[in-house]
């Protein structure tokens, strides 16, 4: 019995070495679905039906559609990067926009297929923060690039291993240069400044909102020839809470949210709108005893001189002083002083 059991597997084995033998390396390595699984992660989780208070849940998230100047700006992003990434590698680098969608922070960090690097980013006019998340392709190709690595037509095989210091250093400078171009694609709408704060290996530690809370992510595919990976940029609808209502503006031309044509015919229409100015002739300051006991025939003595200019006032808003006269059997005012006129300049 125990001869039949070695026999069996002494036959195990040489299956096995003649499957190796046919296979070479590319038998035994693992691909990004089988390293996920075995991570715990799935690269393609399975969309499950939402109902109830879970459909009406996800009703309540922002559309990034809602936010038009949201894709202008983005569309921006991707040019500049796409002359930085040139620039820093001396390479052909291309860079799309895969998708920009909206969900919620929890399902976003449960995502994150493994290995990948994030980087933390500080927004300092806005006070709040987002995620720059590196895939292992990306970093491997930009590794193998910069360090003049063997132009290969097969994909760069991942290994489960932690990143090494270089590899770290790296994806620091892409983020520096990232940061650097976001920033600049936020300016024609409105001054930002993204800081790096600092990187992660692992999601879980990149915590920067409740899981609840609704983000922005921005999924881009970097292309260098045979070789690429994925960045995906994450803001969360808290960080542009300060600009939303700049991000809602419809965008025309190159001009970001402004429409001369309809500026002109709202300051034409202004312009022709009737309003109502009151004189003033004076005030008087009294107590209420003595307004209740007034008749028919008193007099009310103003607390102005004869000599004194009267205000013009429209909606409540002082805007001229003068003094009273009369054109014909008219009464008219003698405008002597221009109160508001810095406002009047800037309209």
């Amino acid at each position: 019995m125990a001869e039949e059991e070695a026999k069996s597997e002494e036959d195990m084995a040489a299956e096995w070495d003649t499957a190796a033998g046919e296979g070479g390396d590319d038998a035994k390595a693992l691909s990004q679905d089988e390293i996920d699984n075995l991570l715990g992660f799935s690269a393609a989780p399975v969309e499950e039906k939402k109902t109830g208070i879970e459909a009406m849940l996800d009703k309540a998230l922002l559309s990034y559609e809602r936010l038009p100047m949201l894709e202008v700006v983005f569309d921006r992003f991707v040019r500049m990067l796409s002359t930085s990434l040139r620039n820093f590698t001396s390479d052909n680098v291309d860079v799309d926009i895969h998708s920009i969608t909206s969900l919620r922070f929890g399902d976003y960090v449960n995502s994150i297929p493994m290995p990948a690097i994030l980087t933390v980013f500080k927004a300092l006019e806005w006070e709040n923060f987002g995620i720059i998340t590196f895939n292992g392709s990306i970093v491997y190709s930009m590794v193998d690039v910069l360090f003049g690595g063997r132009k290969l037509n097969k994909p760069i095989r991942i290994e489960g291993r932690p990143y090494t210091s270089i590899e770290q250093g790296v994806v620091k400078q892409i983020s520096d240069l990232l940061l650097v171009d976001m920033g600049a694609s936020f300016d024609p709408l409105s001054p930002a400044t993204f800081q790096f704060e600092r990187m992660e290996t692992n999601p879980r530690f990149a915590t920067i909102a409740h899981p609840s809370d609704t983000v922005i992510l921005l999924q881009l595919r970097v292309d260098m020839e045979e070789k690429g990976g994925n960045i995906e940029v994450m803001f969360p609808l808290v960080t542009l809470e300060p600009i939303k209502k700049l991000l809602s503006q419809s965008f025309m031309g190159e001009q970001f949210g402004k429409d001369s044509i309809w500026e002109m015919h709202l300051g034409k229409e202004i312009n022709n709108t009737s309003v109502e100015i009151e004189a003033i002739l004076g005030t008087k300051k009294t107590l209420m005893k003595h307004i209740m006991t007034m008749k028919v025939g008193d007099t009310v003595v103003l607390d102005n001189e004869i000599e004194d200019d009267i205000s013009l006032k429209c909606q409540e808003i002082e805007v001229f002083r003068g003094k009273v006269g009369c054109v014909g059997e008219d009464v008219a005012i003698a405008i002597s002083e221009v109160i508001n006129k810095k406002m009047r300049e800037q309209l």
